[in-house]
């Protein structure tokens, strides 16, 4: 089993590093995360929630460093579309301290960097809570 989610976490890993700088996924981090792990291995996640604080609460959270293919949480507000709540944010762990996630683009910033972004106009800075394992995520997935 382990073996079948390391294949499946290094084709999101893969995936999501093939999509460094880009603007696809700007305030579509969560998406950004599910695409990582569906294209990157041609499966269909049974996703948690619609957004990255809403996935944070049905996921919940461990503390401590996340290990490689982690969903990583973190706090945050700010506006989509003149909507202002806690849409949260979500990033992907690559295992080493870094995670790869959609802020304003693709990039890979270290846990202390995440909380040091440079805010959007009208959003907090993430505040990180904790993390939800592979092994969780890919509960309930299909093949496609």
């Amino acid at each position: 089993m382990q073996n079948n989610i390391d294949k499946y976490i290094e084709g999101a890993v893969r995936w999501a590093m093939q999509q460094v700088g880009s603007e696809t996924y700007a305030t579509l981090c969560y998406g950004f995360l599910e695409d990582a792990y569906e294209l990157g291995n041609g499966i269909i996640l049974d996703g948690k929630g619609c957004t990255a604080r809403e996935a944070a609460e049905a996921y919940g959270w461990q503390s401590g460093e996340a290990p490689k293919g982690s969903y990583v949480f973190f706090d945050c507000t700010g506006p989509i579309r003149g909507d202002v709540r806690s849409w949260g944010h979500i990033g992907l762990s690559l295992g080493d301290g870094r995670i790869i996630h959609a802020w304003d683009v693709v990039r890979v910033d270290t846990l202390d960097d995440m909380e040091k972004l440079p805010p959007t106009p009208g959003w907090t800075v993430p505040v990180y809570l904790g993390w939800a394992p592979a092994e969780q995520i890919l509960q309930g997935m299909k093949k496609k």
